[in-house]
């Protein structure tokens, strides 16, 4: 802060040493002297873009500081002229940080408001800093500027919320549940491998992320409007100084290319789609009717008429927002799908859904991290579960195919025994020899042995199955990847 201090204070005694340099300007738009009269009132309002992309202000103050270094290089600025505008476009900066800066309803979006408010500090030579420069191509370098940022703290919070669903499942590791096809109780596994599964998911969310900055991180500032610059401006320079490895090889392209905001919004949509299956798994969970876990009070809300509610309001707003966010990504595939080269004032409507859909789903991957960091799950709950419901029917399908019986005859066999289980109102477990005999002369002795919940889970020991040792030794390099 003390430095954005010292710099303000420098533009400030740079507008007092300069008295021609206050100069009042003629009144109207940056673009103004084509037109014989001046914009509609309502046009004004339906135009305006600045109560969105004000947040844009520091990717378009480092742009600006790095454009008017790159014209003091080419020659177009001197040397004084580029440390003036510098140190003006670092006091408006203060001004915005502070929540100082004096806004006018004549502003049509952040970038005419900084040049206008960097104008009032310096005079006339803040009307220089946009040579060689369009708002087309000082945009697609802010939103590309911004998206870097968010989308590497957006990695971060994957990363922890991965670390946070490792540990739960380091902490369940010998605890049992249904495993669910259909929603139908299917095969026993261990609810850390089930945790696990979530982190497969957000590691490769985590991957589009990446990949998308990867293609982003190009810089297209010194495409001008359209067709280029005709001043000598190193743009590899302008790269070096906003830490670009690459620029873009196409104007019309660069200034019209949204792809970063629909790859950022489709990534979006599956971190969403996968927070709310996890967050309809929890609200099943957490029901009377299941019971495997208990949510933390912190994180639930009553109801106004039923004291005895207890509503599992987030997971249902995460399951909810997640529906916004695929909208965000749906209305600009639309907004972009008739669009001809290059820019078209359509574009300015990208960023209300790319800004709505970060927050979103920045703020469901807060909230989610932290209701599993405190979930409670009812082991006993979970483990009488596990022993129900003919799960282990597939066990004794297997066992026959090992007895050299053709695995379709094993299925048949073993769908006639759990129908008998059915009838006679006995678990599996609780079968005799001698009852499973009357179905097929193949089962020996050591087929009572594959009737444990234990032995189902301990017998999928390949990779990427829930027996304990496999799921505990996929914990370790998780926690080894995930480490710090």
């Amino acid at each position: 802060m003390a430095k954005s201090q010292s710099a303000g204070a420098r533009a400030r005694k740079s507008v007092t040493a300069s008295p021609r340099s206050r100069r009042a300007l003629p009144k109207g738009k940056a673009w103004g002297g084509r037109f014989a009269e001046q914009t509609d009132r309502l046009v004004e309002q339906f135009t305006s873009s600045l109560a969105c992309d004000r947040r844009l202000y520091p990717y378009d103050i480092q742009g600006s500081i790095a454009h008017c270094r790159t014209l003091a290089r080419a020659g177009v600025l001197t040397a004084r002229e580029s440390a003036q505008l510098v140190r003006g476009l670092q006091f408006v900066k203060v001004e915005l940080d502070g929540g100082r800066f004096p806004f006018s309803p004549q502003d049509e979006d952040i970038h005419m408001a900084i040049e206008r408010r960097l104008t009032e500090l310096i005079g006339p030579l803040g009307g220089k800093l946009h040579t060689g420069r369009s708002r087309n191509d000082q945009v697609a370098l802010d939103l590309r500027l911004f998206l870097r940022d968010v989308l590497s703290t957006l990695m971060g919070q994957l990363q922890e919320f991965r670390r946070v669903l490792v540990g739960q499942a380091r902490a369940h590791l010998d605890v049992v549940m249904p495993g669910y096809t259909h929603l139908q109780r299917a095969q026993p596994v261990l609810l850390a491998h089930h945790f696990l599964a979530y982190v497969e998911m957000f590691d490769r969310d985590r991957g589009r992320l990446h990949d998308c900055r990867q293609r982003l991180n190009v810089m297209p500032l010194g495409s001008g409007a359209l067709a280029g610059s005709n001043y000598p401006v190193d743009r590899r320079y302008t790269a070096a100084l906003l830490e670009f490895p690459a620029v873009t090889q196409n104007s019309l392209d660069a200034v019209s290319d949204r792809d970063a905001v629909v790859e950022t919004l489709s990534a979006l949509s599956l971190i969403m789609m996968h927070l709310s299956r996890l967050s309809e798994e929890l609200i099943l969970w957490a029901s009377q009717e299941f019971r495997y876990v208990d949510l933390p009070d912190t994180f639930c809300t009553g109801s106004s008429m039923m004291p005895q509610k207890k509503n599992p309001d987030v997971p249902e707003l995460v399951r909810g927002k997640t529906g916004r966010v695929y909208g965000h990504l749906m209305g600009t595939l639309t907004l972009l799908k008739g669009l001809p080269l290059s820019y078209n004032r359509d574009l300015q409507e990208d960023k209300e859904a790319l800004f709505d859909a970060v927050d979103t789903t920045g703020q469901s991957l807060a909230l989610s991290t932290e209701l599993m960091r405190r979930l409670v799950v009812n082991k006993n709950v979970l483990a009488e579960a596990a022993e129900g419901g003919g799960m282990l029917a597939t066990e004794l399908a297997d066992y026959l195919v090992t007895r050299g019986v053709p695995f379709r005859e094993a299925h048949s066999i073993t769908g006639q025994i759990v129908r008998f289980s059915l009838e006679q109102h006995r678990p599996l477990q609780q079968l005799t020899l001698k009852d499973l005999r009357g179905f097929s002369a193949r089962f020996g002795e050591d087929v009572l042995s594959c009737l444990t919940v234990r032995g189902a889970i301990d017998r999928k020991g390949q990779i990427g199955g829930t027996a304990r040792r496999r799921v505990e030794a996929r914990i370790k390099e998780l926690e080894k990847a995930l480490k710090g």
